[in-house]
């Protein structure tokens, strides 16, 4: 029996139910890429563009796990952008400013270029959980702007908050304009139809066995093997495929989302009247936005521990509610979650754990936009051009040289402190 999406609106809404045969027998290629979400889909396509052979080897749907599930924000930038500087210095600064909107880029040029349909409308805000996170948003906004890229962005006083959101219990924002949203699978699935067009071979229900680099790279599954010049690992692995390089330094973290029944327009239009997606400005944080239907996805409650909750529909109505009273006799029509993959030092891990074996792993919720960096950063690379992944390569990841049982029970504790910062 195929493996079947999660019930999350998401899925219920997908353009392309196409399936892609299971790995059988013996495959060349250049390149061979494990995982099918935005990090193996996206560079699968960057490396096809150029004329590279691909095989992608997902374990089971394309877009099966975060790429298909999350929140669908696109937000620019990175994660860990300070710890980025402090490491790198004005190289790494200037790599910031240069790949801070790639995906973005890279996301819209593809949209266009391959007719995909998945509901991109811009604008994002973060909105200040506390008057004194406001501080904090200016900064941000005078640091852009002083180094000439902040022309997208707006500061919006607590006077101002009508025009941002329909919600009275944030103390200001700041508005990106460059950012935005969309329909993360629907993006997903269409990157995969594109690169399957350019010839990439995509196999699914296919979870990898064992791979290797060397003098003779391969990728093995149940059923079938993969030989090529480069292995790239494309998002989270398995624990037991994290060795050396990789291991102690990310954990799966549980993200929780539900969508209402679609709203009316008029209240739609009250709670959210530039159909923006929104973050608040709390580490454990909440996120939502508009779907192209008009129903509120709301998301949060994130589980360090990675322990889900028995009910994510009565874990996340009373926050929703609290933050939009409107809503409280509104029905939830979905609730799915899913893990999304935090480093330590919350910069993502892009490297190589062999010279022909690449990884990419550990966006800490800002996956669609850094997604789609790291493939291309990785698909040059493989092309020759080394920049930016050598910077990478000099970022200095906090270790925990720990299970992944322990290591997320640390997390949870230490989340657990800002979460009380953040309600103090």
């Amino acid at each position: 029996m195929a493996a079947t999406h999660i019930n999350s609106y998401y899925a219920a809404t997908a353009n392309d139910g196409a399936c892609y045969p299971t790995l059988k027998g013996t495959h060349k290629a250049d390149v061979c890429v494990v995982g099918g979400g935005f990090s193996g889909i996206s560079t699968a396509l960057s490396l096809a563009e150029r004329g590279y052979q691909v095989v992608v080897v997902e374990a089971l749907r394309v877009g099966w796990g975060a790429s298909g599930r999350n929140g669908g924000q696109m937000i620019g930038g990175i994660s860990g952008e300070h710890r980025i500087e402090s490491q790198l210095g004005e190289a790494g600064r200037k790599m910031l400013a240069d790949i801070r909107y790639l995906g973005h880029d890279i996301i819209e040029d593809r949209i266009r270029r391959y007719q995909i349909s998945c509901d991109l409308k811009h604008g994002w805000a973060e909105v200040a959980a506390r008057p004194r996170h406001m501080d904090g948003l200016k900064a941000y906004v005078e640091e852009r702007r002083a180094a000439g890229d902040g022309d997208y962005l707006e500061v919006v006083e607590a006077d101002r908050m009508g025009e941002v959101i329909g919600a009275k219990i944030y103390h200001g924002a700041m508005v990106d304009r460059r950012s935005g949203h969309l329909h993360p699978l629907n993006l997903c699935v269409g990157e995969a139809r594109a690169a399957a067009g350019l010839g990439v071979r995509i196999f699914e229900e296919s979870p990898v066995t064992a791979f290797g680099g060397g003098a003779k790279p391969f990728v093995e599954t149940a059923e079938g093997r993969v030989e090529a010049a480069s292995i790239v690992l494309g998002g989270y692995m398995d624990p037991a495929f994290q060795r050396g390089l990789l291991h102690g330094i990310a954990f799966p973290t549980g993200s929780y989302i539900v969508a209402t029944e679609p709203l009316p327009e008029d209240l739609a239009k009250a709670i959210n009247p530039q159909d923006l997606a929104i973050a608040d400005s709390n580490v454990v944080l909440d996120y939502f936005r508009l779907s192209a239907d008009r129903r509120l996805l709301f998301g949060g409650r994130c589980n360090y521990s990675n322990r889900d909750p028995s009910d994510i529909r009565e874990t996340l109505r009373p926050r929703m509610v609290e933050v939009f009273p409107q809503l409280a006799d509104v029905a939830l029509d979905f609730a799915w979650g899913g893990k999304i993959d935090i480093v330590i030092s919350r910069v993502p891990a892009i490297g190589r754990l062999e010279p022909n074996v690449y990884f990419m792993q550990g966006y800490c919720g800002h996956g669609v936009n850094a997604t789609h960096i790291a493939g291309q950063i990785v698909a040059d690379a493989i092309s020759g051009t080394m920049e930016r992944l050598d910077l990478f390569e000099r970022i200095r990841h906090v270790r925990l040289p720990i299970g992944q049982f322990l290591g997320n029970q640390m997390l949870a504790l230490g989340m657990l402190y800002y979460r009380l910062r953040d309600l103090l």
